[in-house]
């Protein structure tokens, strides 16, 4: 499994009762696979002492005429609190049978997910902690993280790395009922007082790869990293801090996570072939139970209803619990409509750029010299010009350099220009470099822009942007003598603009639920620095044998933990605000401009961006604080805005795990949901309008008033204009008015404006996006 941008689009294909897409019992086969089940809990017989019972009590019931093993155990995880059912392994006539029971309220199929893939603290001003915690003490701040734990569902965790050093660290939280797991490559006792908990699920990997139940799996069980990303993450979210880091000298200054004081527990669902539903399942299920304060995930759900998106299932359950939840937003922009992991109770988070870059150049043979980027750290090609060749019109996509495509007698000691796109950027510098290339020019094309991820590569490599690749295109083509030389200039801070929106980050809008806005926000996910896993070289290639303590990564895999770990300095901060109210704060307190003061740009449209690729903004960790009003959401609301999708009850009961609930007071409109942004969809109607709630979290006595930047071709009328809060914790409404000018949807198919609730001390912004009808 490369370790490179994480992204995984999940659609759990849902088996109803009527579905064909069982075989009929004359058609099976023996071959079984995973399937997730859903229960009735209400129809489990007194009989049965735990729900646990009754699933082995179902499955010992099925009988099947097959030739597999009847003596293996089918029962796979027995889900508590994320799920109300199962994971089993089945062939068709007792996945068949099994529907018959009128305890079944549905089969799901295993599906298969793929991974989404130090300056950061100083970028976010968390360069010294005391100066975030206005009103907190050193002391009251380091107590509160230390009872705050984040566990993180990825590859496994590197527990020797010295990002989780717990030098004094306090006992571990008495609540605390996690656990380290043993392992042929794991011990216990590499954990301690910073990591307090790594454990593994393999089993739906396993039984997908055919060696579940086998004496020797082909990847040993525990939740040892062999692939870098887990470790990545779970030090990014909260390591301790280490001075001197480098990946092979690049970024060196000293690394720590958003929340170096909080603890970590590491949930190892990725696999060798990615993560399976079922896996992940059983990761969410644990944590809930092990008792976590915050979730993150770098693997993503896709486009799917969010009963068939189980990601979402599991976070829905978790938020319940007061977990807070994020996740990436996922690789695939700069298309429309592209995100993954969109529910409203989950924290959807894109990526852009740091202020940081490492600087590289090409010096063709006509005399220009461009710029790009690189973390080559190899020896260098000197000063002589070296042959450069492009095979812009090969049948083989050797333009591309895709494995195999390359002729060496065509490459041997020369640059090659390879179009970015279709594989990994440092696997086409191993075919350059496989076939006898000295180096490689990798250009960027229309899809990614102007947007510059630096990679290690295994030879000199330069990427440079969409504008300086076409030139160099140009070049290539019109001189048949065509040369290059390579170079290197180290690490380079306080650039501008930044941030920028990434090319990659996906975007929207929200093809689940047109009527909430999503990202919520976008962090830092470009060029991070972060601790990484001995077992695998930097580039994630397997041919490369170089070694180190920290490696740098970009992808929306990187931006999410940033998230998680200040959503955990909150939380610290807070500990009464809901999942909802740590969201709010992060939402509404984030910033629309670069540190030129200039809008966001978009770094694959070279223009400005917008909500539907940066959400709300920016994070700003020290203004989220203290965000001086809050929009907060129960689990009754999220209920009712479920309710307001026209599910079946049978769908709902998937997310919905408590008896008793129905759908008699339900939101007229999914965008009633007291949602910290507005997403409009005019369709038919000229008039749309939604009820928020406010929740003052400042000041006794506090005064706001509104302001309005309306789209082109919309009035936006909010009503009362001003907001009094005579108490802390008081909660006011506000309705907003959008219609719709006359000719407006002829005009434009879309908008974007904002509604701002301000006094002297805070600045409370929603983003507002307008859609005429779908996109």
């Amino acid at each position: 499994m490369p370790s490179i941008f994480f992204f995984c689009f999940l659609l759990l294909q849902c088996i109803s009762r009527s579905s064909s897409s069982l075989e009929s019992p004359n058609n099976n086969v023996a071959k079984k696979k995973t399937y997730i089940v859903h229960m009735n809990h209400n129809q489990k017989p007194s009989i049965y002492p735990t729900h646990h019972d009754w699933y082995i009590a179902s499955l010992q019931s099925l009988s099947t005429n097959s030739d597999s093993d009847s003596d293996s155990d089918p029962l796979l995880y027995s889900y508590k609190t994320a799920y109300n059912g199962f994971a089993a392994s089945l062939d068709q006539n007792q996945a068949q049978a099994l529907l018959g029971s009128g305890s079944v309220l549905g089969l799901y199929e295993d599906t298969l997910y793929q991974l989404h893939t130090t300056r950061t603290p100083e970028f976010l001003g968390l360069e010294t902690q005391t100066s975030l915690w206005a009103g907190h003490s050193t002391e009251d701040l380091g107590q509160a993280l230390h009872d705050v734990i984040i566990g993180v569902l990825d590859t496994g965790v590197w527990p020797e790395s010295r990002s989780f050093d717990d030098a004094g660290m306090p006992k571990i939280p008495a609540r605390w009922r996690g656990e380290c797991e043993s392992g042929e490559d794991f011990s216990p006792k590499l954990c301690n007082k910073k990591l307090i908990g790594a454990r593994s699920f393999s089993r739906g990997f396993r039984m997908a790869s055919g060696d579940f139940g086998s004496g020797k799996p082909k990847e040993p069980v525990s939740p040892r990293d062999k692939d870098g990303h887990g470790t990545h993450t779970v030090s990014t979210a909260a390591g301790s801090p280490v001075a001197n880091a480098s990946l092979l000298g690049y970024a060196t200054g000293t690394a720590r996570g958003m929340a170096p004081q909080a603890r970590v527990a590491a949930y190892k669902v990725c696999w060798t072939d990615g993560c399976f539903a079922s896996d992940i399942l059983a990761g969410i299920d644990r944590a809930i139970e092990d008792g976590v304060d915050v979730l993150s995930l770098s693997l993503g759900g896709g486009s799917a209803p969010y009963f068939r998106d189980t990601i979402a299932i599991g976070a829905f359950a978790a938020v319940e619990k007061g977990i807070f939840v994020a996740c990436s937003a996922g690789n695939s922009g700069p298309t429309k409509s592209s995100l993954a992991n969109v529910a409203p109770w989950i924290m959807t988070v894109g990526a852009g750029t740091l202020d940081r870059d490492f600087p590289a150049f090409a010096v063709l043979g006509n005399k220009k010299r461009f710029s790009g980027v690189s973390l080559y750290s190899g020896k260098g090609m000197g000063a002589e010009p070296v042959s450069l060749v492009y095979f812009k019109n090969s049948s083989k996509s050797s333009n591309i350099c895709l494995p195999g495509s390359l002729d060496p007698a065509l490459v041997r000691g020369k640059v090659v220009l390879c179009d970015r796109g279709m594989n990994a950027r440092v696997e086409k510098g191993r075919v350059v470099r496989d076939a006898g290339g000295v180096g490689m020019i990798l250009a960027n094309t229309a899809e990614s822009g102007e947007e510059l991820v630096a990679d290690s590569h295994l030879l000199p490599a330069v990427a440079v942007g969409r504008i300086v690749g076409d030139q160099i295109r140009e070049y290539v083509g019109s001189d048949p003598r065509a040369t290059a030389v390579l170079s290197f200039g180290g690490t380079v801070l306080n650039v501008r603009p930044s941030p920028i929106v990434a090319a990659f980050s996906s975007r929207g809008p929200n093809t689940v639920t047109r009527q909430i806005l999503k990202p919520d926000v976008i962090g830092p996910g470009v060029n991070i620095l972060a601790a990484w896993s001995e077992a695998i070289g930097p580039s994630g290639l397997a041919q490369d044998t170089r070694k180190t303590n920290f490696n740098i990564m970009s992808g929306t895999s990187m931006s999410c933990p940033h998230i998680s770990g200040l959503a955990a300095l909150l939380k610290a901060a807070h500990p009464e605000w809901s999942p909802s109210a740590i969201k709010s704060a992060l939402m509404t307190t984030a910033y629309t401009h670069d540190n030129n003061r200039s809008q966001l740009h978009d770094a694959a449209l070279g223009s400005f961006s917008n909500p539907w690729a940066h959400g709300s903004g920016h994070v700003n960790p020290q203004k989220a604080l203290s965000p001086g009003l809050v929009y907060d959401a129960s689990t009754s609301d999220y209920v009712k805005f479920l309710c307001s999708l026209d599910y079946s009850q049978e769908q709902l009961q998937i997310l919905i795990k408590h008896s008793g609930f129905n759908c008699t007071k339900k939101f007229s409109d999914p965008g009633q949901l007291n949602y910290p942004s507005f997403s409009v969809i005019f369709g038919d109607k000229r008039v749309v309008r939604y009820t928020r709630r406010l929740t003052n979290v400042g000041d006794a006595g506090s005064v706001y008033r509104v302001t309005v930047d309306a789209p082109p071709g919309v009035s936006i009328t909010v009503k009362p204009t001003r907001l009094v809060f005579d108490k802390v914790g008081e909660r006011k409404a506000y309705t907003v008015t959008f219609v719709s000018n006359k000719g407006a949807k002829e005009a434009a198919r879309y908008g974007f404006g904002s509604i701002v609730w301000r006094n002297p001390q805070h600045q409370v912004k929603s983003p507002v996006a307008i859609a005429w009808s779908a996109l």
